[in-house]
């Protein structure tokens, strides 16, 4: 039996990037804030965007521990050009279905910055160590995370804060502080880096047992796995923790999934250690047994169909004369997954088809009047203008014919001024040469309708998805289509255009929605996938996240590449998740042998890895 590769599933696809960094956290002496049992911490990773903290992502809650480590990886793109603040918050989860932190006792904090140390500046060198006041908002002790480096934070005698010399340790080991510079004891937190740039692998991995040691008096034992990676320095790394299967000694575990450089340092010969343990709710698991591999003798002995390794537990093994084991793990599957980057696709020839659609409801006022958000003046471009341009200008260096379709909606057309369908909103031509040709048509056309509504963007969402469906059946990974929506208010049709998206989740597209003006856009947000998986007003998911929402106003003052990097971060994401699902390889480039089609996701911490953001770039 060979390791099956194929193509990877929605949800496990990295932001194409050409620098990735994991990060990987264990705490030491957190505070004890449960009166009965130990906290059971997390940690939530924040990014500064706009002076503004905003939350990543979350690690997994390990119960009743004081020195957690934690399996789940946060990936995060690395910005060469850029200071990239991040924060670590460590907090006592308060029950099994908190997910907010209002609830969680807050355990303590640490701020530190991931990206170049060059691109400081002469503000932030000036802010003192461990004085919150030198900066606004530092609330905790700041040092720097290179990709493969950390620099060491010390202050010069005399002077501000300093950067000291850059050691290649790729780990680092800060204290934990509480609101206002205050020690949280002697809690510290350890931030582990790696640079995955170039890594392009997933593997799949499913084990069982059978026969292991009974370690409970009145019933049997509740196993669970850890996957460690052994570093060069021998210190062991955990890779992946797996759920616990109670009352049972031949558990099977659900699959999981890794990346080549979280299991194995893209290293298939570096050693693995596998332990097994029976769970234990105050945190005390008892030890069943061990065994050691490497990637490499997985795949060899899973061809050879024997895969399976001794669990040993080395003091039984001393201890008592006839002992042979502590049970046996096997190997169920180990599948490895292919996958491309962005510009993998682009480079083999993929084609970004560029919709534009824009809002002439009569919200939008008289476009002769200063008031309106259509009016043209000649000296600064209207925000419709502005949103097109940015997020245009950079979609067509994406399209070899450069000819884009322009559609509208809300208005009544001449010459009998009824309310058309999406595209007869412009009596010229809809498809238009560049986006210039796409400023020309709007402004031709906004003399010649009557702006009307109601603000439906289901048929436009359709009508799109017809083109994307009509390359779906080309079986190549030839032609992705962009939509980008400029509306002044929320949706009309919000239940035709949850369907509309539900359905189009599963063709080759992307839907961007810019908010243009100051009306409440808070209804837009739930059709973007951010918070939760959009559903059908059917109940039906979405396959995947396509749609990115935007208001304006958050970006009006930002420069055009600020916006169109806003507006566009997704898109590469989306469009590699998209064709990995479909299991189309960029053309050119010959597909792997399928033994199987893609599985469901595995749902389980350190998994999926996360995407900070990533921009559509010129390659």
């Amino acid at each position: 039996m060979r390791p099956r590769v194929a193509a990877a599933p929605p949800g496990v696809v990295p932001a194409p990037r050409a620098s990735k960094v994991e990060l990987r956290l264990s705490c030491r002496h957190l505070l004890d804030r449960d009166p009965l049992t130990k906290s059971d911490p997390s940690v939530v990773l924040l990014l500064q965007s706009q002076s503004q903290w905003v939350q990543v992502d979350r690690t997994e809650v390990v119960r009743s521990s004081l020195h957690p480590v934690f399996s789940k990886v946060f990936t995060l793109d690395y910005y060469f050009e850029e200071v990239q603040k991040l924060r670590f918050e460590v907090y006592d989860t308060r029950g099994p279905g908190s997910l907010g932190l209002q609830d969680d006792d807050f355990l303590g904090g640490m701020e530190c910055t991931l990206g170049q140390v060059g691109a400081l500046s002469p503000r932030e060198e000036s802010c003192q160590l461990g004085s919150p006041a030198g900066c606004v908002g530092w609330e905790y002790p700041v040092c720097c995370v290179d990709s493969a480096h950390f620099a060491t934070v010390t202050p010069a005698p005399g002077a501000g804060r300093r950067w000291g010399q850059i050691v290649a340790q790729k780990k680092m080991t800060r204290a934990l502080l509480l609101k206002f510079g205050r020690n949280a004891g002697k809690s510290t937190i350890t931030v582990i880096a790696e640079d995955i740039s170039g890594n392009n692998g997933y593997v799949e991995l499913s084990f069982r047992a059978r026969k292991l040691d009974d370690k409970d008096l009145f019933s049997k034992s509740d196993p669970f796995l850890e996957l460690y990676r052994v570093n060069d320095d021998q210190s062991k790394q955990l890779v992946y923790r797996t759920e616990v299967v109670k009352n049972n000694l031949s558990p099977v575990w659900e699959p999981f999934k890794v990346t080549l450089s979280n299991l194995c340092s893209c290293e298939e010969t570096r050693p693995l250690k596998c332990l097994v343990w029976d769970y234990d709710s105050r945190g005390k698991h008892d030890f069943i047994g061990e065994f050691s591999t490497t990637f490499e003798e997985m795949q060899k002995a899973f061809g050879e169909d024997q895969a399976q390794w001794e669990c040993v537990n080395a003091k039984y093994k001393q201890k008592k004369r006839h002992y042979k084991n502590s049970g046996v793990v096997v190997l169920a599957d180990l599948k490895f997954y292919r996958v491309h980057s962005f510009l993998d696709y682009i480079m083999g020839g993929c084609q970004i088809h560029f919709t534009v659609a824009i809002d002439f409801t009569a919200s939008n006022g008289d476009p002769r009047n200063s008031c309106s958000l259509h009016y043209i003046n000649p000296f600064q471009p209207n925000e419709y203008l502005q949103a097109l341009v940015a997020v245009g200008e950079i979609c067509q260096d994406y399209d070899s014919d450069k000819r884009f379709s322009a559609l509208g909606f809300g208005a009544r057309i001449p010459p009998k001024y009824e309310v058309g369908e999406p595209g007869d909103q412009n009596p010229t031509p809809c498809t238009c040469w560049g986006i210039q040709g796409v400023v020309e048509a709007y402004q031709n056309c906004l003399p010649r309708v009557q702006l009307y509504g109601p603000t439906n963007v289901a048929p436009i969402i359709s009508k799109v998805a017809r083109m994307a469906a009509a390359e779906e059946h080309t079986g190549e990974a030839s032609q992705y289509y962009i939509l980008l929506v400029l509306t002044d208010g929320v949706v009309t049709d919000m239940a035709d255009t949850r369907e509309a998206i539900v359905r189009a989740s599963h063709l080759p597209m992307s839907i961007i929605i810019v908010g243009v003006g100051n009306a409440d856009f808070t209804d837009m947000q739930t059709l973007d996938g951010d918070d939760g998986v959009l559903r059908s007003p059917r109940g039906e998911p979405a396959l995947r996240d396509i749609v990115q929402f935007v208001p304006f106003r958050e970006l009006k003052s930002a420069s055009p590449a600020a916006l169109a990097k806003c507006v566009l971060a997704e898109v590469p994401r989306q469009l590699v998740e998209y064709y990995s699902y479909k299991e189309l390889p960029p053309r050119g480039v010959s597909p792997h042998t399928q033994e199987a089609g893609p599985p469901e996701r595995a749902g389980q911490p350190g998994a999926r890895p996360v995407s900070v953001s990533s921009t559509l770039e010129v390659p």
